[in-house]
């Protein structure tokens, strides 16, 4: 691509850039440790940003590391200095010329080599004096690095020392001087080019280096959001958001999709791994958003991190912090203590009982200010371990469950933080991989949120709904479930933070907007939850048309509606094929049966070994209730009309009489049963002669007349045998492998099973190998908005059950972000 397409594409222009909002991405050391990974970047960038964005950078995969280990032989005088500073001149060399052209690397490969060269003298002379000027280098190189290979590939590109612009006032403090370093940062903008910044790194008001900490690129990326009023910051890392622990150090963390702005500032501020305890500091004030992606997986949601509601408000996490110090003095009681506590941002304290817990290196200075107050003061080595979440500490049961948690553990003291967001436990021994992992669980272990979106808000929809709060709050594995979509086939109604469930059709009917697939699928493909479960209680073919894309996202499915499951084969295969591949759920018991558990018992004869032979019954409550009833008393077409009166049939009863929703039924249940199986493979008897097919459903209804000779002919036949006349359906399969499957009108003796029912009644009669002589029966109401809803109920804590104990597993893709600076 030449120069003059690559602006083009980046919308250089001058005049188009103000109408683009600015957003900020920062790449992590794990995220740029390789050529591959850079390309991984590249391609990020090419993607996701526009030419008037900014890039903040990490070092190169463990560069830091090695230029601090550079800087401790050099304080030790080692032999092996030299050694050390050539075999990091001889890496970074490798990126330079495996990543560009021969003219640029050379030009990188001779900066490189003066850029050693000054290291060589520090290190040799005044390593204390250079500390940070050599720590910078990492994202000095990282930075030039990536700035000449999107120059060479993307779009026109430099690179920008964050210390030319970015004054703090100490290294300790690290507040930065607003003024001063934006207009210096103005000033070293350049038009039309996308600048790639150093993270990190920094100068103090005296001109000298400084570095912004661990995590410190962070800090340098929310700094340079609020500079340039930035929509949004995307953190991309080696995991794919914020997790409820340490994922590479539990196994079962779960990701936080959303966490509080102050939540998250908690969990920077006492160590979490992704988070620089700064980090929300410059955009708290802001509409800017904060997210933590994957550049391993660019496509999978992360973590975002704003102003949320309750659902988000729920969310527990647990970190660690070892190698601190308790320190104890008397100057640590009352209003000193909460001086001593400001000054030195504890990570925990009790001002009644006389002890912060501060970071090793702040030993000394805690020494100096308690020197002033002329009292002493013991240090011990210590730990902290924490639980996190929003407002926890005025949750008295998750103080209960925290200390019930840590029984087994030798506590030197449980304190509230002030932010009351976190409740931290002071050990005087190492937190241990086993206790974080043990208290992990005991904290999180039924917190896994599952979003659950109702499409469809008719009669059997409405009642699924009226049921919904009392099936909330009485059944437990339902404790988690947030009501957060309500759909219609013109409008829908969608909420992240959930809908009240006590107000669900009102909330709807004030607040519901038109939406199309799109729209629909663009909140789908990115809502916050552990799950997400689409109720489908529409009969809409065109809304069942939209399992593949659920099930391509992994959402999972309960559905009354029958058409996805009794699509042509190859749909229908595609679909079990999908969901399975996706780890997508898909039930369908009340798409026949109503709440009859017709579904789980021939899945419950498949898993346990069984053979199922045959399949057969009632499956429709409308002809159940018409056959029933018709004695010959009044004409069939008196009954079909007082049917139609009473809601018992659909508004046009050709529908029912036609035989396609047995059909359909039949298909369904023979699928489930593992026979390969078409709608054109079962016979069906239309009971609608052909004389009345074509006319109108008023039309049909004044002629419905002609329908009498033939069932009162019928049911003379019936009752001369005996008998009486009922729409069966029939499925079997010989030992041979023969299939046989109809829907039809049978004559069937007054004795059999399917003989008397109560009106409405469905009947399903399973043969198999264990139920050969004695078929199972399942008999009971096919039809009705109490049994729908309830089976639809019954399948939703059935999927909850299954969906509870799941966890994701956490891929950790590249290296451990440890030098992540």
């Amino acid at each position: 691509m030449n120069q003059t397409n690559v602006v083009e594409q980046f919308s250089a222009d001058k005049n188009q850039l103000a109408k683009h909002a600015t957003n900020v991405h920062k790449f992590g050391g794990s995220s740029l440790a390789s050529v591959q990974c850079v390309e991984r970047v590249v391609e990020i960038i090419r993607q996701h940003c526009q030419i008037n964005d900014v890039i903040v950078v990490s070092a190169n995969g463990d560069t830091t590391d090695a230029l601090f280990d550079i800087y401790h032989q050099a304080l030790a005088q080692t032999d092996s200095l030299s050694t050390q500073i050539l075999a990091l001149q001889d890496q970074q060399a490798s990126l330079i010329n495996q990543l560009l052209n021969a003219a640029s690397a050379a030009r990188l490969t001779m900066q490189l080599a003066e850029d050693i060269e000054q290291i060589t003298q520090w290190m040799v002379s005044k390593p204390v004096q250079y500390e940070a000027d050599l720590l910078a280098y990492g994202e000095v190189w990282s930075a030039r690095l990536l700035s000449s290979v999107l120059s060479e590939t993307v779009c026109p590109s430099y690179y920008l020392d964050a210390r030319d612009f970015l004054v703090i006032n100490n290294q300790v403090d690290c507040f930065v001087e607003r003024d001063e370093s934006l207009q210096q940062f103005k000033e070293c903008l350049k038009a039309n080019q996308l600048a790639i910044v150093t993270g990190y790194i920094c100068k103090d008001i005296e001109g000298k280096s400084c570095t912004l900490g661990r995590n410190g690129s962070d800090y340098s990326a929310t700094i340079l959001a609020s500079f340039t009023a930035a929509t949004n910051v995307t953190l991309w890392t080696d995991v794919d958001g914020i997790y409820s622990a340490d994922p590479r150090v539990v196994p079962q963390a779960r990701k936080l999709h959303r966490l509080p702005n102050g939540v998250a500032k908690e969990l920077g501020r006492l160590g979490n791994p992704v988070l620089h305890a700064k980090t929300l500091q410059p955009i708290t004030a802001t509409d800017t958003h904060l997210h933590v992606a994957s550049s391993f997986d660019p496509d999978v949601p992360g973590t975002e991190i704003g102003k949320f509601g309750q659902i988000a408000k729920q969310e527990l996490s647990v970190t660690y912090t070892n190698d601190l110090i308790l320190a104890q003095s008397e100057s640590f009681v009352g209003d000193s203590g909460i001086q001593a506590e400001r000054v030195f941002n504890a990570l925990g304290a009790d001002t009644r009982a006389g002890f912060i817990v501060i970071k090793q290196e702040q030993q000394k200075g805690v020494s100096q200010w308690l020197a002033a107050h002329d009292t002493e003061v013991s240090f011990t080595p210590c730990a902290i371990l924490a639980v996190v979440g929003h407002n926890v500490v005025e949750q008295g049961q998750v103080k209960a469950r925290f200390k019930r948690a840590l029984r087994h553990q030798s506590c030197f003291s449980v304190v509230n933080s002030q932010s009351a967001h976190s409740l931290i436990a002071i050990l005087i021994n190492p937190c241990t991989t086993e206790l974080l992992n043990n208290v992990h669980h005991e904290m999180t272990k039924d917190a896994r949120h599952i979003g659950m979106v109702v499409a469809g808000l008719g009669n059997i929809g409405q009642r699924f709904l009226e049921m919904l709060p009392a099936q909330l709050t009485s059944i437990a594995v339902l404790e988690n479930v947030h009501l957060v979509g309500l759909i219609s086939s013109r409008k829908a109604l969608v909420n992240t933070d959930g809908i009240e469930v006590n107000q669900a059709l009102e909330l709807f009917a004030e607040q519901a907007q038109s939406y199309d697939n799109e729209l629909l699928f663009s909140w789908l493909s990115n809502h916050p939850y552990d799950e997400l479960i689409v109720v489908d209680i529409t009969p809409s073919e065109s809304f069942s048309q939209l399992y593949l894309p659920f099930f391509q996202r992994g959402i999972h499915i309960i559905g009354a509606n029958k058409w996805a499951a009794s699509s042509p084969t190859e749909e229908y295969q595609c679909l079990v094929d999908t969901s399975r591949d996706n780890k997508s759920i898909w039930l369908g018991n009340t798409t026949v049966g109503a709440g009859l558990p017709v579904n789980y018992a021939i899945e419950d004869l498949n898993r346990s070994g069984d053979n199922i032979t045959e399949l057969s019954g009632i499956f429709s409550g409308t002809l159940s209730w018409l056959f029933q009833t018709y004695d010959g008393s009044v004409p069939f077409s008196t009954l079909l009309l007082d049917a139609l009166a009473q809601g018992i049939t659909e508004p046009d009863p050709r529908e029912d009489l036609s035989g396609r929703d047995v059909q359909r039924k039949l298909l369904i249940l023979a699928r489930a049963a593992g026979f390969n199986l078409s709608l054109s493979d079962i016979s069906r008897q239309d009971l609608v002669p052909d004389t009345l097919q074509s006319l109108s459903t008023q039309e049909f209804l004044a002629s419905a007349e002609q329908l009498d000779t033939f069932f009162a002919q019928a049911l003379d036949d019936a009752n001369n045998k005996n008998a009486c006349i009922r729409y069966i359906a029939n499925f079997s399969a010989d030992q041979h492998g023969k299939l046989h499957a109809e829907v039809k009108l049978a004559v069937l003796p007054n004795t059999h099973a399917f003989a008397n029912l109560t009106p409405c009644d469905n009947i399903f009669q399973i043969k198999s190998g264990w139920y050969q002589d004695n078929p199972l029966i399942i008999r009971g109401p096919g039809a009705g908005r109490d049994v729908t809803a309830g089976g639809l109920h019954s399948d939703l804590v059935a999927m909850c059950q299954q969906l509870v104990n799941r966890r994701s597993v956490v891929k950790l893709k590249g290296i451990e972000e440890n030098n992540d600076v």
